[in-house]
């Protein structure tokens, strides 16, 4: 379509307009409700400090650890100092059994889009070493793992698109962060991994992670995103943020 459109401008005042880049967006469905789902289990530590919903299933409440859960009287969900939202799990009272069930489904079937999307941009970047790089918007294949031992730099407007596909797992090292330049919003990167994500001590990131097994948060680290996961998540003192 950009290149119709281009075509079709050539000779006109506005033939410099610029398009979109990167992949079409993943559709989270209502997987995009929470800033933290998982499958088998949500940990933290205090202070940890969540802005948005958690939730879990077909794990039970149960396996929501180191809350200290709280409730107001209505059994749907539970509440907890740390958690600016609520917190769903499978065997809270209905609707909520269901509500859960439809955010798993939607989740792996974001997971299934992202991952199965063809005619990569670049494949092995980097040979996945992102730390110090500057990647420009659009699809990326990498068949082993990614790591950042530096900062890493993502610059494009707020409508560019960036899916991040990893056959292995991801880490950052601690005191390493994701940096948004130009624009550049969380809401639309997506890093969907196929091993476990550790975020180091301190570090801080950008985006939605769809992740495979877990994603471990380590001592002071942040995100700006969402922790969709299909084993489990746990935050040590964690942030995360809803993404702009």
């Amino acid at each position: 379509m950009c290149l119709i459109v281009a075509a079709l401008l050539a000779h006109s005042t506005e033939a410099n307009l610029k398009c979109d880049e990167g992949p079409g967006p993943v559709n989270l469905g209502t997987a995009g409700d929470f800033v933290i789902l998982a499958k088998a289990g949500v940990s933290t530590k205090v202070p940890s400090v969540i802005n948005g919903d958690v939730g879990l299933s077909p794990a039970a409440q149960s396996y929501l650890t180191g809350f200290s859960l709280t409730s107001d009287g209505n059994t749907e969900y539970s509440g907890s100092s740390q958690v600016t939202g609520n917190l769903y799990a499978a065997n809270d009272a209905p609707p909520t059994p269901a509500k859960m069930t439809t955010a798993i489904a939607d989740m792996m079937s974001a997971y299934t889009d992202a991952a199965g999307r063809d005619h990569p941009d670049h494949v092995e970047y980097m040979a996945g070493a992102l730390g110090g790089t500057t990647p420009s918007p659009g699809l990326y294949k990498f068949g082993t793992d990614v790591v950042f031992t530096k900062d890493c730099t993502l610059s494009g407007s707020s409508t560019d698109t960036w899916i991040f596909q990893i056959a292995g797992g991801m880490s950052i090292d601690d005191n390493k962060q994701i940096i948004l330049a130009g624009g550049a919003l969380a809401r639309n990167i997506v890093w969907v991994v196929a091993g476990k994500t550790t975020f180091g001590k301190s570090s801080h990131f950008e985006g939605t992670i769809l992740g495979a097994t877990s994603a471990t948060f380590e001592n002071e680290s942040s995100i700006n995103g969402r922790v969709l996961v299909q084993t489990r998540a746990d935050f040590q003192k964690a942030t995360v943020n809803k993404p702009m």
